[in-house]
């Protein structure tokens, strides 16, 4: 990739502007969940260990270019300087004369954290002028927020077009371990697809079948699939409108030589409740009162074996109703396994998504994948296949 990092630039006495994702969930003005702070700390402690002067940009929520009280950055100061061990100064704006004034005071070792970037309009617009006069408080940009680089925005694409510009740790740790992932892999490579429904993930379908050796599909999405071969799924959630995509989706896969994998057996219930009564029938069988809430353990074998024959691993979305034991199952021994292989050195594992990394954190298996994503939009676009504002700006 094209892109800088931290080490190629010399940041000694330079104000260094740092777009960071610090949209953390606030109860009563404390931050309950730090998350995204403590993935930053290392961008900031590099930047002041470097002689440079971290300003950090960010938004917060989603006030629609006005001014909002519960909005304002301000709130999250004690939990930055909690996390950075330093004092961070505030700026009331991120443009103009209190954002100015905050980065003139800025002192040694010192952090500035200016106000929403989306008080301003021109933010989500990409303006130009919103850009330059962010870009009068710096020398240097650096992006580390990969979760909003799916944006073209003044402070994610525009600022980067008029700075020398670099990616910030966690920025360069996400394109490394997208790039091993499906960049440049090492193959066979096996992707996991799970989730609701098939119409949101037609653009990720169609990219994965291209790249990927096997294509796992699990959750609501197997049921449309299972539909499209002529099975009956009973009362399953499934989208009855795009069986006959499905249909062509498979037919691309073997013309690619994408293996499609699908659940060969089910556990189905009656009820969508925890610990309903339930049964494992094989996938032609699903009884017409009754559910598909996971894969059966004849599926759950196949995939384990499939991870054991494969060297890297993309994971997006659960295998069966997560939420609710016991149909979790599936999707705990499959990322039991994946984190078994990944510890072991035999596999590359990358995962993103909400709900993927909901499941992962519930069945254990988190901390053991190479990589866990937590960007959201900008992962699956980047899974797509699509180009990604905030990256392409940084290889400029």
């Amino acid at each position: 990739m094209g892109w800088k990092t931290l080490d190629d630039m010399d940041l000694q006495g330079k104000r260094v502007l740092v777009r960071v994702d610090i949209n953390v969930p606030v109860v009563d003005g404390a931050v309950t969940d730090d998350t995204r702070i403590q993935r930053i700390v290392p961008t900031v402690r590099d930047i002041l260990a470097k002689g440079g002067k971290p300003i950090l940009l960010a938004h917060f929520g989603r006030p629609g270019g006005e001014r909002r009280q519960n909005l304002s950055l301000k709130q999250l100061v004690p939990a930055l300087e909690s996390a950075f061990g330093t004092k961070v100064r505030f700026g009331e704006d991120c443009v103009g004369y209190e954002a100015e004034l905050a980065v003139a005071n800025q002192g040694e070792g010192e952090v500035v954290l200016l106000e929403n970037t989306r008080f301003h309009d021109g933010e989500t617009k990409n303006s130009a002028k919103l850009a330059e006069g962010m870009a009068k408080l710096g020398d240097v940009y650096c992006n580390d927020a990969f979760s909003a680089a799916h944006r073209a925005h003044a402070s994610t694409e525009g600022l980067a077009r008029l700075l020398p510009a670099c990616a910030g740790r966690l920025m360069q740790a996400e394109l490394s371990a997208l790039e091993a992932a499906l960049g440049n892999p090492q193959r066979p490579v096996t992707a996991v697809v799970g989730g609701a429904k098939v119409s949101t993930k037609l653009d990720l379908l169609g990219n994965l079948i291209e790249k990927v050796d096997n294509l796992i599909i699990g959750g609501g999405m197997a049921n449309t699939f299972l539909l499209a071969k002529g099975y009956d799924v009973g009362k399953s959630l499934a989208e009855h409108a795009m069986t006959d995509t499905a249909a062509q989706i498979m037919a691309k896969a073997e013309e690619t030589g994408c293996r499609i994998i699908l659940p060969s057996d089910v556990v189905v219930a009656e009820k969508f409740e925890t610990h309903a009564p339930h049964q494992v029938v094989s996938a032609d069988q699903c009884p017409a009162d009754a559910m598909i809430l996971d894969a059966g353990p004849e599926t759950v074998a196949t995939i384990c074996k499939t991870f054991e024959d494969s060297k890297t691993l993309i994971w997006n979305g659960p295998l069966g109703a997560f939420e609710i034991e016991p149909f979790d199952a599936a999707t705990n021994a499959a990322a039991l396994k994946a984190a078994e292989l990944t510890r072991a050195g035999k596999l590359v594992s990358v995962a993103g998504g909400g709900d993927t990394v909901a499941a992962l954190n519930a069945s254990g298996a988190a901390k053991d994948f190479s990589y866990i994503s937590t960007a959201g939009g900008a992962f699956l676009e980047w899974m797509e296949g699509k180009t990604l504002p905030g990256v392409a700006a940084l290889e400029q």
